[in-house]
């Protein structure tokens, strides 16, 4: 296991939000290796003491939850060094090629990948060490090809790393378990019992002050190109002989390839993209997405996103795949729904048609619930509906936390393949261009409430 991690762009939310609060988590569990040590890199004239503030302030916020012990246990983990990311000689200086094998963890703009890149392979980095890449990995088709030919020329592939933390999310780990390892779901997953499959990450939370970001990616390419992508990876593969990382990664390229890619006729009827208004979410106003600080109007970025995929396979011929999500909606809901098709007879007579079964794997927090028809009170000839649910106790280690364990031990299985990443921006990429050109209306929607209405043929 390696020993060493640098942050390039420590000074960063990515390192003060996500990184180091999932640190914290892993030592609170006694997950971190006690001899790690953890230096930042960034372009501000801080010293070591400045940066353990800087990230103290923020854990404070971030890991309140957590011991002070963990908490000043990895401050004190902490050292730091100025220098321009994308100068070879000034990384030399910063981080000691000569030091030994390290991590090197871009929590960096998508901008700044290639030139840090080319920056650490002329220091001449130890052959053991791993790059981790942050998303978007790309910005487009060819911006992914791009960077991936930069990395193979730089880097052997399986020194590479790219993130996506909802692969550590343990519910998300869950589809293979509840999959592969119940002989009553394996039979049933597939297009002769399966009616659609929904992939949602809903939430109440607006922009956030992330404008910098978001508003050049927007929600097709912040969420349903990585995370949804992936989550649909999970619930449509093949069952891989093994959980080693070629052949869990194998099926999941499998799939991806399967996926219909759109025609502008079926971008326009099948997908939405919406913005928000000001409306309240709560006891909170939210302003108009326009109107926050940093957006440029212009730009038409959405806030909200549906698209209806189908898998052209024999598992699943003819199950539409639904990925959404939206931000500043009435409510969050982050889940994996997957809709059984109603039974063939029903022997109950003329009463309301039963709710078919939905098995529900909730995301945030981790939740399991299979919603089921059962007899009703009284009357043995009625039908109620229930859900039978289960809720997981909290992950250890978070997800961040156990990406980035398998990263120091060498293993890829959680993180996304090259021609992965090339396959999902091949199924965005033309809802993406027709969006560009205003093909499919960008609609706007009160804050607080549902979102845009699908069209009709969603059903």
């Amino acid at each position: 296991m390696i020993r060493r991690v640098v942050i390039f762009g420590a000074s960063g939310d990515l390192t003060s939000r996500y990184l180091l609060p999932a640190l914290v988590q892993l030592d609170a569990t006694g997950c971190l290796p006690e001899e790690l040590q953890i230096l930042g890199v960034a372009r501000e004239a801080w010293d070591t003491e400045t940066f353990r503030r800087h990230i103290a302030v923020h854990l404070q916020r971030q890991s309140a939850d957590v011991t002070l012990r963990s908490r000043q246990a990895v401050t004190a983990k902490l050292t730091y060094r100025q220098a321009d990311v994308t100068d070879s000689s000034q990384v030399a200086r910063a981080i000691d090629p000569s030091g030994g094998p390290l991590v090197a963890y871009l929590a960096l703009p998508p901008s700044m990948f290639a030139p840090t890149i080319e920056a650490l392979a002329a220091i001449g980095l130890p052959e053991e060490c791993r790059i981790v890449i942050e998303k978007p990995f790309g910005a487009n088709l060819a911006a992914a090809r791009a960077l991936n030919q930069l990395l193979h020329q730089k880097f052997p592939e399986h020194a590479v790393f790219r993130i996506d933390h909802f692969l550590g999310k343990q519910t998300v780990q869950n589809v293979l378990g509840i999959r592969f390892a119940n002989r009553v779901f394996e039979p049933l997953w597939n297009s002769h019992h399966i009616q659609r499959v929904e992939i949602i990450w809903d939430e109440t939370l607006a922009l956030e002050g992330r404008a910098t970001y978001y508003d050049t990616a927007g929600a097709l390419k912040d969420m349903l190109q990585n995370h949804l992508l992936q989550l649909l990876c999970l619930v449509g593969m093949e069952p891989p002989r093994t959980l080693h990382e070629r052949d869990f990664r194998d099926r999941k390229v499998d799939v991806l390839r399967a996926v219909r890619r759109l025609s502008p006729a079926e971008i326009m009827s099948g997908t939405v993209r919406g913005r928000y208004g000001a409306g309240r979410i709560g006891d909170r106003v939210t302003p108009a997405y326009v109107d926050e600080q940093g957006v440029d109007p212009q730009r038409g970025t959405e806030t909200f996103a549906q698209v209806r995929l189908l898998i052209d396979n024999w598992r699943w011929a003819g199950v539409p795949f639904f990925l959404r999500s939206g931000k500043a909606l009435g409510r969050d809901r982050r889940e994996i729904a997957i809709h059984f098709k109603p039974v063939p007879y029903l022997a109950f007579g003329p009463h309301p048609d039963p709710q078919p079964n939905v098995l529900r794997l909730q995301l945030d927090p981790d939740r399991v619930s299979l919603g089921v028809n059962i007899n009703g009170p009284g009357d043995p000839f009625t039908l109620e509906w229930m859900e039978l649910d289960m809720t997981l106790a909290p992950q250890s280690p978070p997800a961040y936390g156990r990406l980035l364990l398998d990263v120091l031990d060498g293993d890829p299985t959680l993180f996304i393949r090259d021609d992965e990443a090339e396959e999902s921006w091949q199924i965005i990429e033309p809802i993406s261009a027709l969006w560009a050109e205003n093909k499919v209306p960008l609609l706007e929607y009160p804050a607080g409430s549902h979102g845009p209405e699908p069209p009709d043929t969603w059903q």
